[in-house]
């Protein structure tokens, strides 16, 4: 498992744990203490990035988060560019600790 950490400034930390499998984000999951409502669109958000390309652009991943979002959904203290940066931090931190790179 790949965890990577990122404190949106002047909002709130955004975590998430995720796998690598063939060059492709597996089991992401999202948690940290921002504020989402309603709580459900947590799993679209972490669905979003299933399946993504570990080699996939920051725009690229943006992109698919918020694609993802619900409309009328409200996210405090966080953003897809948080969540993004938190997902670069886990793949390097593995990359570290494994020695693989992947892209």
């Amino acid at each position: 498992m790949y965890h990577g950490e990122y404190k949106t400034p002047g909002g709130k930390l955004v975590k998430v744990d995720l796998a690598v499998a063939g060059d492709r984000l597996r089991d992401v999951a999202v948690t940290g203490d921002f504020f989402l409502y309603p709580e459900e669109a947590l799993g679209a958000i972490s669905g979003s990035l299933d399946g993504a390309a570990v080699g996939a652009t920051d725009a690229e991943l943006v992109a698919r988060i918020a694609a993802a979002i619900p409309p009328g959904t409200e996210w405090l203290g966080s953003s897809p560019e948080g969540l993004t940066i938190a997902v670069r931090r886990a793949l390097e931190a593995g990359e570290v600790e494994t020695g693989e790179h992947h892209a």
